[in-house]
């Protein structure tokens, strides 16, 4: 029996806060972005982009030294935002093993996956990174990426990867050579073995791999045969998995107080597109989204939206939120926006080859959602008669587009449709213990052949007015044999008889 080699892939993200916070903010991409941290007078720069470095800002300048900078866009920290964007990577990076390692540290985003057996889905080590490079990206992250057998190897190479190298594959038996120039900061030091090493001349990690382990042992402590280990490309990890799970959403906090709707969609443009995109990923659609507006003065303002059938059309869940929007607009200044999807199956519409053409989805949920801005959500859809005898008891129920194969009708009786007269019209008629015998109506007199009822057209007992009506269906013939199908009513109180509606 033979075993399946090790390998592992790390994600490595730079400057996690200041990406995380232009994730969602295509408009700043091009220019000088500064993340700060901490309360003011004493605020620094715990995160930049690389415009911002070129330029010459650099990590601890205060607010004040950045005020001397042109053109400099300053941004407040948001952890809510960076453990929101720790989840979508999580998550991305759960599509590729189900085996991922959480590793992250406060301002760097790393993430651990076992790739080991993947290489008959994925391809060879140099393609995954590849393409787990190319996912994390297109999550609005730019990401550096390294393969190994080693999985610490693979974290220590990741850190010390630049701009220009953005993944590495590591072969078995290179890692202490790939390790050897690089600086001692990528492995895991504490405060005071810096100091030491930076007093004994200490550089790269080459350096300390070549010391000897006893003497280092003798001066350091057991710890430094864990570093003796990392140096060499020797250390022995057990990973440990997390279970991510998978939840559409997507948050932004804005700068400032947004009053305009305009303004607004702008926004949720490049926020529907990831959700879109996560879905895709999964071979799903988004059947619903709920906004959640994060108001000034503390409160929020929800709303759901949910078409017909599931879809990724971004410019139709735009519309659909602008209308839905306008006509229920929040009350007060908007400080952050959250969305929330939930998946659904991709729609499949499969009809008969004579079956009627239904209207396309997009352009029916549009149209339903113009004429709701206009009488309101609870007075537009489908009218279903409730199983009751009250007159005109209906509820209205969602239009429904059917997403399988329709089952075949099953062939039944012919089914009277009966016309409601408004008003309705009253008649005279005689009984005979208690039930009708005969109608005088529109100049004709019928002779009652068939009588069903009554039946009372109410239900509240402590009501009288709604006991007081009883219905009666009659089938006669007049005297010219003209047939007559017809609904008759009786009001008690007023011992009338009216015609309520005729039978087809």
């Amino acid at each position: 029996m033979s075993s399946t080699a090790e390998l592992y892939a790390c994600v490595y993200v730079r400057e996690f806060p200041a990406q995380a916070l232009l994730r969602l903010r295509p408009e700043l991409h091009d220019k000088q972005c500064v993340v700060l941290e901490g309360e003011a007078p004493s605020q620094a720069i715990c995160s930049l982009n690389t415009r911002a470095r070129l330029v010459g800002l650099r990590r601890g300048m205060t607010k004040v030294e950045v005020d001397t900078f042109e053109g400099v866009t300053i941004l407040q920290r948001s952890l809510r935002t960076e453990n929101s964007v720790r989840m979508i990577l999580l998550e991305c990076a759960g599509s590729f093993s189900p085996r991922i390692e959480d590793r992250s540290i406060d301002g760097l985003f790393i993430c651990v996956i076992d790739a080991m057996g993947t290489e008959s889905l994925f391809g060879p080590p140099v393609e995954l990174a590849k393409r787990i490079r190319q996912s994390i990206r297109a999550m609005g992250i730019v990401a550096a990426v390294t393969v190994s057998a080693n999985l610490q190897t693979a974290v220590c190479v990741a850190r010390g990867l630049t701009g220009n190298v953005p993944l590495k594959v590591i072969h078995r038996g290179e890692e202490a050579k790939l390790l050897s120039p690089l600086l001692l900061s990528v492995l895991d030091l504490t405060v005071a073995q810096a100091e030491i090493f930076q007093a004994w001349g200490i550089r790269t990690v080459g350096a300390l791999a070549a010391l000897p382990e006893r003497a280092l042992i003798s001066r350091l402590g057991q710890d430094a045969k864990r570093l003796l280990l990392l140096a060499r490309g020797e250390s022995p990890h057990l990973l440990q998995p997390i279970d991510v799970p998978f939840v559409l959403e997507e948050q932004a906090e804005l700068d400032f107080p947004l009053d305009d709707l305009e303004s607004l969609l702008f926004g949720l443009s490049a926020m529907l597109e990831q959700l879109i995109l996560r879905a895709k990923s999964r071979v799903f659609a988004l059947a619903a989204v709920t906004i959640t507006l994060h108001l000034d003065g503390g409160g929020s303002h929800e709303r759901t939206v949910s078409p017909r059938v599931p879809t990724n059309d971004k410019a139709l869940w735009l519309k659909l939120l602008h209308l839905d929007l306008e006509s229920h607009p929040p009350p007060a200044s908007i400080l952050a926006v959250h969305l929330h999807a939930e998946p659904g199956a991709t729609s499949k519409v499969q009809l008969g080859l004579f079956a009627p053409q239904l209207p396309e989805p997009g352009r029916l949920d549009v149209t339903l959602a113009r004429i709701a801005a206009i009488v309101g959500d609870s007075h537009v859809g489908r009218a279903v008669l409730d199983d009751t005898r009250r007159r005109d008891d209906f509820h209205l129920e969602p239009f429904s587009i059917p997403t399988s194969v329709p089952e075949p009708a099953i062939e039944e009786a012919a089914r009277l449709s009966l016309r409601v007269l408004r008003p309705e019209e009253h008649v005279s008629v005689e009984t005979r213990h208690g039930r009708p015998f005969e109608m005088y109506f529109r100049s004709r007199r019928y002779a009652l052949e068939q009588v069903y009822g009554p039946w009372l057209s109410g239900g509240d007992w402590w009501n009288e007015s709604i006991w007081g009506d009883e219905q009666w269906d009659i089938v006669g013939r007049a005297r010219d044999s003209a047939f007559l199908a017809c609904r008759l009513t009786r009001d008690f109180i007023q011992n009338r008889w009216s015609v309520a509606g005729l039978y087809d």
